[in-house]
């Protein structure tokens, strides 16, 4: 798996923002199912079901390791927290193992 130490190094900066824009948009559907014209327990429970689910995911909570960069950046964008655009400043060598990764 081909990565710089840069690669790390951005990878550790832009990690918080990407979980910020991906938890504001879990929020804005929260918001949404909370609003639907339903029984407020059936909001209630949909909503629990969907934060115990969501919490698990790479755009809320990632254990970072250089060894797992490119499992990490496979995750993030398998789970729609970024797309592959966002790898634009990264090199060359992680945004083609990452392809390979997504293209399997």
């Amino acid at each position: 798996m081909e990565y710089t130490k840069s690669d790390w190094k951005l990878f550790r900066i832009r990690i918080v923002d990407w979980q910020e824009a991906y938890m504001d948009k879990l929020n804005k559907e929260y918001i949404e199912l909370l609003n639907a014209d339903t029984n407020a327990s059936d909001k209630f429970w949909e909503l629990e079901k969907r934060i115990r689910k969501d919490k698990r995911k790479p755009g809320v909570i990632i254990e970072m390791s250089k060894q797992d960069l490119i499992i990490d950046l496979v995750s993030l964008i398998n789970d729609n927290v970024i797309g592959i655009e966002d790898l634009e400043e990264f090199s060359d060598g992680l945004k083609e193992t990452v392809k390979t990764f997504i293209e399997r």
